[in-house]
């Protein structure tokens, strides 16, 4: 049995410590995984400096890295759209599910965290989070859970629904 390969990964802080992470769930990043080919590091290859990451604090890091890991035997992400239907919905299995039982601030973050290091599927289960958070809503609950100002006047909101009327549920 090969023995686990680990590498470390530096926060965006002045006083952080790198984070050890397993090889195959880092490599779950399509960024981290380019960049472990570039600089020929291959398997087995234990002499990596640690990566450092800007952008993205501990806190996060941390949390996106402990899906990755729980993830890290799942199957390559797919370049096909269409390849699964579950990307057409917006649900979310149970671990996942509470996984993302964060904070807004934090659910943010950890979608701009995926997004920069290139792990779709985490994205996919960000995005789906919210839209689940908006799903049913009016535009004024939506407002309020998200804390946005309405910055429409009422004439411009009726202009707007007269324009998109083709789009409400009948």
């Amino acid at each position: 049995m090969a023995e686990t390969q680990y590498l470390y990964i530096m926060p965006d802080e002045n006083d952080a410590k790198p984070l050890r992470v397993e090889r195959p769930a880092a490599e779950r990043s399509v960024l981290l995984k380019n960049l472990l080919g570039d600089l020929g590091a291959e398997s087995g290859n234990s002499e990596i400096s640690p990566i450092p990451i800007k952008g993205i604090n501990t806190t996060i890091l941390t949390k996106v890295m402990e899906w990755c890991q729980h993830h890290s035997a799942d199957p390559p992400a797919s370049n096909d759209d269409d390849a699964d239907s579950r990307k057409k919905t917006t649900e979310i299995d149970e671990w996942d599910q509470k996984f993302m039982n964060v904070d807004q601030e934090m659910l943010f973050e950890i979608i701009l965290a995926a997004n920069y290091l290139d792990i779709k599927p985490l994205l996919d289960v960000g995005c789906k989070t919210v839209a689940n958070m908006i799903k049913g809503k009016s535009p004024d609950e939506i407002r309020k859970t998200f804390n946005i100002q309405n910055d429409f006047t009422p004439e411009e909101e009726d202009q707007i629904r007269r324009e998109n009327e083709w789009a409400e549920d009948r």
